[in-house]
């Protein structure tokens, strides 16, 4: 059954119940949503715009669980809808030629599992990312199981096998110039912690790095599944650092791009070791020149371009709000960053950030005894916590893998994933509990990534083998196949291994979270792991050397180049006009439109209220800048609403003093500042 209401601002909400609603409760749903008027009809004329009829939104999951907590019964979705304007988005959006009875009915069948022919065409249509030696490889895993391989396994084997999950080239051979380098860029990284380990305790081999803490004190509840006084507990700390890009899905989409590559990396610190908490996050932007003003000197340098999907403007734009929103709603405070715009033309070679840098990073804190994770034993159950299957992030591992734009519109749009913090919020509050238990229950746990079930559930299992159904796991769209099930990466989740004794402290705890709990399959010893199907047939069923195996290597050939750059020319006559364009750099400027959008303290205790980027020394670096003003030295750099200047004599002391002076400067009163 459903029923329309339509408030002041002609949006209709359209209320879905399994049968109709009870006279008393129309009064609550008008004030619920902001004093609309019910409309007595059962459908209503005209276009609209609204969400995508086989996805439930997660605003829609929100409302419908505050009318529970108000104590309306039978209501099972809420969804938004605008009259038709200009402009709408048809990745989460679709037009409506008019709203009825069966706006939310869907008749299209799930496809049935394909038994793949020819390997490499499907690789081709599907945009999997797959090179030649993987394609024979897979091949050869056919031949050696005696059967084709179905879709869903060489789908899972380009996600898992991929650029994005498996740093290819990171730990590739490279040839400079004809010679071999003795190190991949991967070794090059870890020599700094191979040579000098410090107080590291855990790096490149988990979701997070972690680095021994101090001893702390927990303030949390004395048992966790059940009502208890709060007490306080020392413990041996351990801080967990963390960063990650989010490139493509921001380039293509970028509020959900960047909201979910900062959900993602908060997720990576919550599945650190055997359970870790996020504290706060930073972000980076990186875009080719936005363009906001016409005629600034430095841009015109370059010919603007047709982009494909977002412009810079629109990225830096979209993208701040999707991290900013995300952080926000899930309660994780945005404290450092930075923003870069870069074009240039060098020997008709154009450089610049046409694929947008988007980085996600941030700090957290753990136990030190659960900063390792434990191995599997046979029997151990494996579990979901999070939301509902839907036709979201499908193949993003691969399509993420190589240059935007070499697939289809279609995949590379398939395969963004959508926000919803406050799912996210629900699960890192369940996981928290088990963490701050005096003995944390679970064994192992990782963040449903790119790949969804079938890469996180099988990095869980990896040392044991284990066998998921397909049935048991949470599913929003009923039109799914099997492959769209196991492989979509939707509605922030996350995966743990853990023993089956203590299922019912964590189903407690996830029900007062309200926190969705699927217990999904259970680990089995043989090294084999399979997705058991819905009618007698395994979407997989393979070994996991087959899903894990000979991915070959990567050799990248290259070979030196020498760039004849200009010599740097000026004036001093122009110097305000040089001072003016460095002001106006996105790196340089103010950046309170950043910064004023997201909550900086939204979890308490954050010592620092940033205002604007970091203070770059030595001098006349881009930030902060050597001058004469008014015939006395000084240094400039932006702080807040406008640029500042300090008299101080750079000549007067070593970096460090003049870095202690600006320090100085910058916290003294506004009023003993000259501006």
């Amino acid at each position: 059954m459903i029923t329309f209401f339509k408030n002041t601002n002609d949006t209709v909400f359209v209320v879905q119940s399994y049968a109709s609603l009870a006279s008393e409760n129309f009064a609550k749903l008008e004030w619920l949503l902001g004093n609309a008027s019910t409309i007595d009809s059962y459908s209503l004329d005209g276009k609209f715009i609204g969400p995508r009829s086989e996805m439930i939104t997660p605003w829609s999951t929100n409302a419908v669980e505050i009318t529970q907590n108000m104590g309306i019964e039978g209501i099972s979705r809420i969804e938004e809808f605008v009259p038709e304007f200009d402009s709408f988005d048809p990745m989460l959006q679709r037009q409506y030629d008019g709203l009825n009875q069966q706006m939310f009915e869907l008749n299209t069948e799930p496809e049935e599992i394909l038994d793949i022919n020819d390997i490499a065409a499907y690789n081709k249509e599907q945009g999997l990312a797959l090179n030649n030696e993987e394609i024979e490889y897979l091949e050869g895993v056919s031949k050696d199981l005696g059967r084709k391989l179905t879709d869903s396994e060489v789908f899972g084997f380009s996600q898992v096998n991929s650029e994005h999950c498996r740093h290819k080239i990171f730990n590739g051979i490279f040839e400079i110039d004809g010679e071999k380098k003795s190190s991949s860029l991967f070794q090059l990284i870890r020599k700094t912690s191979n040579e000098n380990p410090n107080r590291l305790v855990s790096a490149y081999k988990d979701n997070v790095a972690f680095v021994k803490g101090p001893k702390a004190t927990q303030f949390a509840p004395a048992t966790q599944h059940q009502p208890d006084y709060f007490v306080n507990k020392e413990y041996e700390s351990v801080i967990s650092l963390k960063a990650e890009t989010h490139n493509f899905p921001t380039t293509v989409e970028p509020f959900n791009g960047a909201a979910t590559g900062s959900g993602g990396e908060i997720r990576d610190r919550m599945a650190g070791g055997k359970a870790s908490m996020p504290l706060a996050g930073t972000a980076v932007y990186m875009t080719s020149y936005s363009r906001t003003e016409n005629n600034r000197t430095w841009e015109n340098a370059t010919e603007p371009r047709n982009w494909l999907y977002q412009t810079p403007l629109e990225i830096l734009i979209k993208a701040s709000n999707g991290a900013s929103d995300f952080g926000n709603k899930f309660g994780q405070p945005l404290i450092v960053g930075s923003v870069l715009t870069f074009e240039q033309e060098v020997n008709n070679e154009l450089l610049g950030y046409d694929k947008v840098i988007m980085q996600a990073g941030g700090i957290g804190y753990g136990k030190e005894v659960d900063s390792l994770k434990d191995d599997p034993a046979k029997g151990d159950k494996i579990v979901v916590l999070g939301g509902d299957n839907y036709r979201i992030g499908m193949g993003g591992g691969a399509v993420s893998s190589v240059a935007t734009g070499e697939f289809s519109n279609s995949i590379e749009l398939n395969a963004i994933q959508r926000s919803n913090p406050e799912m996210q919020k629900r699960v890192s509050n369940a996981v928290r509990a088990m963490a701050e238990m005096d003995k944390n229950p679970i064994v192992s746990i990782h963040d449903h990534g790119a790949g969804g079930h079938l890469n996180c559930l099988s990095e869980l299992v990896e040392t044991t083998g284990g066998a998921i159904e397909v049935d048991k796991l949470p599913l929003g769209d009923p039109t799914l196949s099997e492959k769209e099930i196991i492989g979509n990466e939707s509605q922030e989740r996350m995966g743990l291994v853990i023993g089956k004794e203590n299922l019912e402290t964590l189903s407690k705890i996830a029900e007062r979270e309200r926190s969705p709990m699927y217990t999904v399959g259970e680990t089995t010893g043989d090294m084999q792991f399979k997705f058991v199907g819905k009618k007698g047939k395994n979407p997989i069923d393979w070994r996991l050397m087959h899903m894990f195996g000979s991915s070959p290597t990567t050799v990248i050939k290259d070979s030196t180049s020498q760039s004849n750059l200009s010599p740097l020319t000026y004036t001093n006559d122009k110097f305000e006009e040089y001072l003016n364009q460095v002001l106006q750099l996105e790196s340089v400027a103010c950046k309170d439109w950043l910064t004023n959008k997201v909550d900086r303290s939204v979890t308490g205790k954050v010592a620092k209220q940033q205002t604007c980027g970091q203070i770059q020394l030595p001098l006349n670096n881009v930030g902060v800048m050597a001058i004469d003003y008014n015939g006395q030295k000084g240094i400039a750099t932006s702080i807040g609403h406008s640029p500042i200047i300090g008299l101080i004599d750079p000549k007067a002391g070593s970096r460090n003093a003049i870095a202690e002076a600006l320090t100085n400067l910058i916290w003294a009163p506004m009023d003993e500042k000259l501006s």
